[in-house]
């Protein structure tokens, strides 16, 4: 059987780290726990489950943190996991039979991070596969019998372990900080981190996290050597930040950017919200037919789907249209559903 590290970096988690550990530290054979500055009994808590407890400065960068607790582990596997999440009790059997089974060629093993939709997370899946398990010590092997290299993409495996993500809250807040000091700082983002910081945007941005980004998406629109995916993804955060602003010559500057090409949900329905503010909603009406019907969402899942369907339900009433209402809230519902079950 392997042996696994349970490594986690944490602060101010007090209400949900006992919950966490008591559904998977008992699965783990040492539990590694950096704290980068709580202020309330965090650590006092971890202390009742390991003696493995350090102190990390916090730098704003959370795989620097991540690799300082990775290179206390000393098992055969890495368990990487946030206060915020639980096993139930099939899971912890579904982890225990793993442990007992897996082969040493596997260096990642993926497992299924579920209830995402339900917190206002970056992300557009309420269930999606993501790498948590991780061998500590890479061994490299030749491989192919002519022109021989190196394997390097490791060897990983899909699991049906589901991992249950209950945060007390979005974190959008924190993370939009993050990114904003970053580029505040003329730092680069990789393709990875800008598509997550106009994502979260989308998602779960205030007006201020909208007015504190929009300089830095509006270079990145107007320069010449922007891919066209990080265009329109620049696109859609300035279409709404001038909205919100009230900048509508800037709204419709950038929207006519995305239209004049191929379309996406996200700024048809940013369209339809100017309409339905300016009391327009034959003309809103259209608008969010686009974007639930005739193009597709990048950034933000529902601005493809019950978001606009609703609003078409609010045109529909405010037009006298009650039976048109009724049929779009109930194709919202369905489309809420339908996303839970994916």
């Amino acid at each position: 059987m392997v042996t696994v590290s349970l490594c986690m970096i944490v602060k101010n988690e007090e209400k949900i780290l006992a919950r966490c550990l008591d559904s998977i530290g008992d699965l783990a054979d040492e539990i590694i726990i950096v704290d980068t500055g709580s202020r309330d009994r965090t650590k006092e808590i971890a202390a009742r489950y390991t003696d493995k407890i350090y102190d990390f400065q916090w730098i704003r960068d959370f795989a620097a943190a991540r690799n300082f607790a990775f290179s206390k582990a000393a098992c055969d596997y890495i368990y990487s996991a946030d206060a915020d999440e639980v096993l139930d009790e099939s899971n912890r059997e579904k982890f225990r039979a793993l442990k007992e089974n897996l082969v040493p060629e596997v260096e990642i093993v993926q497992m299924y991070y579920a209830n995402q939709l339900s917190f206002g997370t970056v992300y557009n899946f309420d269930k999606e596969l993501r790498p948590k398990l991780f061998k500590r010590l890479r061994t490299f092997c030749w491989i192919e019998p002519v022109h021989e290299t190196v394997r390097l993409s490791p060897v990983v495996f899909d699991s049906d372990i589901e991992i249950t993500h209950l945060p007390q809250g979005s974190h959008a807040g924190r993370d939009l900080e993050i990114f904003y000091q970053i580029a505040a700082e003329g730092k680069a983002l990789s393709c990875r981190l800008k598509n997550m910081y106009a994502k979260e945007l989308m998602i779960s941005g205030t007006a201020e996290n909208f007015q504190k980004a929009e300089r830095y998406f509006t270079q990145i629109a107007d320069s010449e050597d922007t891919e066209p995916e990080q265009m329109k993804e620049a696109v859609c955060v300035l279409v709404k930040a001038a909205r919100i602003r009230g900048d509508y010559l800037k709204m419709y500057r950038y929207a006519m950017k995305d239209i004049a090409s191929e379309g996406v949900s996200e700024v048809c329905f940013e369209l339809g919200e100017y309409y339905f503010g300016q009391k327009e909603y034959q003309e809103a009406a259209i608008w969010y037919y686009n974007a639930a019907y005739e193009t597709q969402s990048i950034l933000n899942i529902h601005s493809g789907g019950d978001f606009p369907l609703m609003r078409l339900a609010d045109c529909y009433e405010k037009m006298g249209m009650y039976e048109q209402a009724k049929g779009y809230r109930q194709q919202a519902r369905e489309w809420s559903r339908s996303v839970k079950e994916m």
